[in-house]
């Protein structure tokens, strides 16, 4: 009896968790529903979300080239060698690396992940970087991909891969990280070797077709009891089969194999990706600035829950 009068006294706060970016299957009963999703809800909330995304995005298109709208529209990222002139990215770099201050770290499988929260204060001290977020052709990449005209978060990010006893990093495999558009890019400080877990995405994989939007719903019927706990919360694991599908489902192409982005010469090479239900690995090497603007509630500057502060 006491668990049916929790799930009624929650019906309120789930129904109006669908019009907004929650994603977990597990902590929402009606998102969750292998019910209601077999009748549609999941796949009529990935459309909705791509439909008014575009929308957006054509209302934002004069914030960047033509080009890049191609490469999005065709690839899902934009990709920019040597974004900053050298001495300009030798003196942000500079700056970042004698950079002293409070960050947040927390652990995932064997890999290490630190943040540095690019707030005011910490700004003040980081000219370079302050000039690099405040250029309009930075500000319309994110605006424009992300179908949104929002600051992001933005921060400093060091990856450790394999620096401690654990399972493999679940970042470092094939997923969706959520149903709805999102932007994620990095301007990578230090080269990043195949063998160091560049970004990989699979080109043409943030179309919704058919194939897509199938396997949306075969994936949401199960996903609220998946043993899988990424799963669970609606970051949803994927194969190279499944990723090729969505992209080309009528023939076999190299551009729907997974690319990953690595950066074999220094350089200040700046990578913008729609995350929205995209399948990626990322694990970018380390001291790579990162950027990311979510549409849904709760996305804040401040640390997660599990992140441990330092000095």
């Amino acid at each position: 009896m006491l668990p049916q009068l929790g799930r009624a006294a929650m019906l309120p706060l789930w129904t109006a968790q669908l019009a907004t970016g929650t994603k977990s299957f597990e902590r929402n009963g009606i998102i969750g529903s292998a019910w209601l999703n077999r009748h549609g809800l999941h796949t009529a909330r990935v459309s909705l979300a791509h439909r008014i995304a575009a929308a957006r995005r054509r209302r934002l298109s004069g914030l960047v080239s033509a080009r890049d709208r191609e490469d999005f529209a065709r690839d899902g990222f934009v990709v920019r060698p040597d974004f900053l002139p050298a001495a300009e990215f030798a003196t942000l770099l500079d700056q970042v690396k004698s950079y002293r201050g409070p960050l947040r770290e927390i652990t995932e499988g064997d890999t290490i992940l630190r943040k540095i929260a690019l707030d005011p204060k910490t700004l003040a001290v980081l000219p370079g970087l302050a000039r690099l977020l405040d250029a309009p052709e930075w500000r319309g990449l994110i605006r424009y991909v992300g179908g949104r005209d929002a600051e992001p978060v933005v921060w400093i990010q060091s990856i450790l891969r394999h620096a401690c006893d654990g399972p493999p990093d679940p970042q470092t495999a094939l997923h969706a990280d959520t149903f709805h558009p999102t932007v994620k890019a990095w301007l990578f400080l230090t080269d990043v070797a195949a063998d160091q877990g560049p970004f990989t995405y699979v080109p043409g994989s943030q179309r919704v077709t058919p194939e897509r939007l199938a396997w949306e719903r075969r994936m949401s019927l199960a996903a609220a009891r998946s043993p899988n706990a990424e799963n669970r919360q609606g970051s949803s694991a994927l194969s190279q089969a499944n990723c090729r599908r969505w992209a080309c489902p009528s023939r076999a192409s190299s551009r729907c194999r997974p690319t990953p982005w690595s950066s074999p010469t220094p350089s200040a090479s700046m990578r913008a990706a729609r995350a929205s239900g995209v399948p990626c690995g990322s694990r970018s090497g380390p001291m790579a600035g990162g950027a990311r603007s979510c549409p849904g509630p709760g996305s804040t500057l401040g640390p997660g829950p599990g992140w441990r502060g330092a000095a």
